[in-house]
């Protein structure tokens, strides 16, 4: 459970629980800071969550120059690697040459060696240069016209970036971190006149409606695509007189089961529609592809796949695979996110830089208050330390240099992780199946779980029959990882929302056992329920025939009535 807060005033308050917010709050409570992360849903709960869960160097990046970008992805690529290696794997990508492409294949090759070179220091294969008979070999679905061959290297994935999120909060609170989530900020508060002014804390209201307010010495507004919206505040009186940060960039995937000739390497492939690089993405046993990059100017919270972007991704991938015969009908979800890049109008959004920006409102009259600009997933920890540094000059206190940047997760903590998985294999009293899944989840931490159902049998028992997934999970998510809700845990502990049928089979079963846990009501149980059933349009797919869409929902609430009932 949320652990509760011991006061009311912190050094340092960080607004935003994606990864860069995360990355932030860790390394401060480790550097010695007393820090509070006030979220307005949950770890992951936004672009962190949407990303096409990769862990790469940004290929792409040389083609714009920004060389020090492509070395400091490669590095953090590679440190990830070593200190989550059960979340964080090497993945090849293969990068095809098609006579009809933009970019020449002299271009591409001279972009692997560049790639080879700025990773000088990695553990993975160097690239190499495959010929249209052996690109043919390793992806037999590849169209063939006007192929003459593919550059093949390495790069990274995280599959379950939720997961890398959630241990980054476990490390955090061991370190004394505290959460506040499911808290709005709607307001930054500042002492003084505008001459004299600085920022001493938020004011915020949790989910039930009951306000607080925190104070602190730095504010570190880590809010992803919704930055301004923390500046701003609740009203134009109380808002922070900022220009504007963000100009974010909606991308959407689509998600479908593997189909003839689908690929077993990531696939690299540049859009014959606009020159874009597109994404085949092996994916938790599926297919993701994307992205799109759109710019949208909303709530984040309100973004979703369209159906135009829907059609664009499948035009691409049957272009690459003309065998897939891919529709929409094949379609299973959607998910879409807002990269929180910087403001830059007039630029088209797939030129804007990725880099990151620690912005220090000094410059606007309010000392007091960081705003991070940009950063991505791969280079979240380079961003934190960054950030943390300023934070500890400008406080006078703290450690200056980081303290764990390589020391492993806490699903890594062991000197052997093959000594320790065949052990946990001969020792778990669980089903095979089972065993794979909390080793893939948790890494050593699965020992933590399976105890829980050592200790109690009702606990190993499945909740739903379409997972391997047990009830120790759903107390591990609440007791261990800080979930709250249902969504919390089906969306980014356990991760059953990603399957086809979303938990739904089991998620009657699984709130009971929670209610029974936490000691909700039969009210708060349905409305738990309820939530997540809302919670699950941000994987809708627009445009999907009426009576799939029916049939599927029928199924799985059927499925879920007889598991409830056994």
């Amino acid at each position: 459970m949320t652990k509760k807060p011991s006061t009311s005033t912190y050094d340092l308050i960080v607004v935003g629980a994606g990864i860069n917010g995360l990355g932030i709050v860790r390394d401060a409570a480790e550097r010695g800071l007393t820090v509070a992360l006030v979220e307005q849903q949950d770890f992951c709960y936004g672009v962190s969550a949407w990303s096409g869960r990769l862990v790469h160097g940004g290929l792409r990046y040389l083609e714009h120059g920004d060389i020090p970008l492509v070395r400091e992805s490669l590095r953090e690529r590679e440190l990830l690697f070593r200190v989550a290696p059960h979340l964080v794997k090497p993945v090849r990508l293969i990068m095809p040459f098609y006579s009809r492409n933009r970019r020449p294949s002299w271009m591409i090759r001279m972009g692997m060696i560049a790639y080879d070179v700025l990773s000088f220091d990695k553990s993975v294969k160097s690239h190499r240069i495959l010929g249209k008979n052996q690109v043919s070999q390793r992806f037999s679905g590849m169209a063939r016209e006007g192929l003459s061959g593919a550059a093949l290297f390495t790069d990274g994935q995280v599959e379950y970036a939720e997961r890398l999120c959630t241990e980054l909060a476990v490390a955090a609170a061991e370190a004394g971190a505290e959460f506040y989530l499911h808290s709005t900020v709607t307001q930054i508060l500042t002492d003084g006149d505008s001459g004299a002014r600085r920022v001493t804390g938020i004011q915020a209201v949790k989910a039930n409606g009951e306000k607080f307010t925190l104070r602190a010495d730095l504010v570190i507004n880590a809010g992803g695509p919704w930055v301004d919206r923390v500046l701003h505040g609740a009203s134009d009186k109380t808002a922070v007189e900022s220009k504007r940060l963000i100009g974010g960039s909606k991308g959407s995937h689509i998600i479908v089961e593997p189909f003839d000739g689908a690929p077993t390497d990531v696939v690299y492939y540049e859009s014959q529609t606009d020159g874009r690089l597109v994404l085949v993405i092996p994916w938790m046993g599926r297919y993701l592809i994307g992205t799109t990059d759109r710019l949208f100017a909303e709530d984040p919270a309100r973004a979703r796949c369209e159906l135009d972007e829907i059609e664009y991704l499948l035009t691409e991938a049957n272009t690459l695979m003309p065998n897939a015969h891919l529709t929409l009908g094949d379609v299973i979800y959607t998910y879409s996110g807002v990269r929180p890049l910087p403001y830059a109008p007039g630029v088209s959004e797939w030129k804007i830089p990725r880099s990151h920006i620690v912005f220090d409102h000094a410059a606007d009259g309010y000392p007091g208050l960081h705003s991070i600009v940009g950063g991505k997933l791969t280079t979240y920890r380079q961003l934190a330390e960054d950030s943390v540094d300023l934070a500890v000059k400008q406080l006078g206190r703290g450690t200056k240099r980081p303290v764990s940047k390589n020391l492993p997760f806490p699903g890594a903590r062991t000197a052997d992780r093959e000594a320790f998985e065949l052990e946990f294999r001969s020792t778990a009293r669980l089903d095979a199946d089972t065993v794979d899944r909390l080793l893939a989840l948790y890494g050593t931490r699965a020992a933590d779980v399976a105890a829980l159902a050592e200790a109690s049998p009702a606990l190993a028992e499945r909740f739903d029959p379409n997972s391997a997934a047990i009830a120790a999970e759903l107390i591990f998510a609440v007791d261990a990882e800080f979930a709250e809700t249902i969504a919390d845990v089906f969306a980014r502990r356990i991760l059953l929302a990603f399957e086809p049928g979303h938990g739904l089979a089991g998620l009657s079963r699984a709130s009971a056992i929670l209610a029974k846990h936490c000691g909700w009501s039969a009210t708060a149980k349905k409305a738990q329920e309820a939530d997540y059933l809302a919670w699950l349009d941000h994987l809708r797919v627009p445009g999907a025939p009426v009576e799939k869409r029916s049939k599927a929902r029928k199924t799985s609430q059927k499925t879920a009535l007889v598991s409830s009932t056994k």
